[in-house]
């Protein structure tokens, strides 16, 4: 039960519309302004709802009575081709149409929905372009103030330690170093708010070689040397990217966390690869504090490695600590970011798209199939059973040539068929009071001379006062 208050099940306008147009449909065969109100019920039913159920069964309830209507009542076959006209272009035409037309409209509903759908994933994609470029600033304010901020630190605590300095001076140095080792905590405050670690590494080519690199960390007091290996040529911009952050993490790692220890950087080139290794021993007693450092360089290093098709590892190693990249000559294509995700292609379209699309050439191949294939039925039906009708009114010619006016009705008789022809020109009829004419086929062959021809046998008083030919 339902509860009160609570609306029961919402009615199907179509399963009331549609036998509303059949019935007015099957009035219109005996006057045709009934056509009108079933051709916009009719539409209605199939726009409403497009449901054919309720249609498929008014429709075999209204043949069905209308067969039985002229098996009962021969004389309404003379009414079968307009029942055919009015049936299909009154209820079957006009609720095919509004079918079409729902179909039109849901398509057009589900094309908007993907104009929307495809502006918010561009919206999307714009975000996350954003995104990407807020993380490559991320990244390069990690990898290149953080390098340099680490190497200040380093400098300032090799100055501390320096002889002959005053202790005024000792403590400016100080002040510079932890300074600067602030600074180094509060950028890796600020990249660990900006980056992301789904976005992509930028492959923009280096400004800086890495000889550059070990260059300036020795001249801040970084015991670094470098070892190049295998031919020389020209790297990707992505691999030389990609090495010189490598390089330069590396070393911003042994400022921070192994001040003093002697580092090794290593720069071999094969035909297939790249490798890059930054080796440094166990420090010695310290300078200086290690500087605060947030853990993402490895992580950053890691991803920017990996967008370059390479693989990348580190961890303790003789009492020190290892960074080694291996880069392929020739970045993959498959290491690359994708821009813009798969269902903005242009041509793509969604499931329920292509369904509707396919609900709607089905629905008007319907309204032009099934219109025609019913007008083809019901004619042949109507012809058939016209035929078999015509078969069973067939006088033969011989008797109606031996038929006598004055002939006693009784007499005649014997020589009728079983039934008479179901029209009745009663404008050819005599006048006068009890007469009553009866009507008879010459042939049931249809493609004969005499086809359509008629027999007119008029009687009154019991007695035939005439006989008459009508031709077809």
């Amino acid at each position: 039960m339902t509860a009160p208050g609570t609306p029961g099940p919402r009615r199907d306008p179509g399963a009331v519309l549609a036998p509303v147009a059949v019935a007015a449909a099957g009035l219109g065969t005996t006057s045709l302004w009934w056509a009108l109100p079933a051709m916009a019920a009719a539409f209605l039913a199939g726009r409403l709802s497009g449901r054919t159920r309720p249609l498929v069964v008014a429709l075999t309830v209204l043949v069905t009575a209308a067969s039985i209507a002229v098996v009962a009542v021969p004389g309404l076959l003379v009414l079968g081709s307009r029942f055919v006209v009015v049936v299909v272009g009154a209820a079957l035409l006009p609720w095919f149409a509004g079918r079409v037309w729902r179909q039109y409209q849901e398509l057009t509903r589900l094309g908007w929905d993907r104009a929307a759908r495809l502006e918010r994933e561009q919206r999307l994609v714009a975000e996350q372009a954003r995104l990407r470029e807020r993380a490559r600033i991320a990244q390069d304010m990690h990898d290149a103030l953080g390098h340099d901020l680490s190497l200040v630190a380093l400098s300032a605590g090799a100055l501390k330690l320096a002889p002959g300095l005053t202790e005024a001076h000792r403590a400016a140095a100080e002040d510079v170093r932890a300074r600067a080792a602030g600074a180094v905590e509060r950028l890796g405050q600020v990249i660990g708010i900006l980056r992301e670690e789904a976005d992509g590494a930028p492959t923009e080519p280096a400004d800086f070689a890495v000889a550059r690199l070990v260059e300036d960390a020795a001249a801040s007091g970084l015991p670094a040397v470098l070892r190049v290996e295998g031919e020389e040529y020209a790297m990707p911009p992505a691999v030389e990217r990609a090495a010189h952050r490598v390089v330069q993490e590396a070393l911003t790692n042994v400022a921070k966390h192994a001040p003093g220890a002697a580092v090794t950087v290593r720069l071999s080139r094969t035909a297939a690869e790249v490798v890059v290794s930054v080796e440094n021993t166990a420090p010695p007693a310290p300078v200086a504090p290690p500087l605060p450092g947030g853990g993402l360089g490895l992580i950053g290093l890691d991803e920017r490695v990996r967008l370059a098709g390479g693989s990348f590892d580190c961890g303790p190693r003789g009492g020190g600590f290892a960074v080694t990249a291996r880069l392929p000559r020739t970045p993959s294509a498959a290491a690359r970011p994708v821009s813009s995700p798969p269902s903005a292609q242009a041509g793509a379209l969604p499931p329920e798209h292509r369904r509707a699309r396919r609900r709607a050439g089905r629905a008007l191949a319907a309204a032009v199939a099934v219109p025609l294939l019913a007008t083809a039925v019901l004619t042949g039906a109507l012809t058939a059973w016209g035929s078999l009708t015509l078969s069973h009114t067939v006088l033969d010619p011989g008797d109606y040539a031996a038929l006598r006016v004055g002939q006693n009705r009784a007499e005649v008789a014997r020589v009728l068929p079983d039934r008479q022809l179901p029209y009745r020109p009663r404008a050819y009829e005599p006048k006068g009071p009890g007469i009553e004419c009866e009507y008879y086929a010459v042939t049931a062959a249809r493609f004969v001379s005499s086809s359509g021809d008629a027999y007119q046998l008029c009687f009154q008083g019991g007695r035939l006062i005439g006989r008459t030919v009508f031709g077809g």
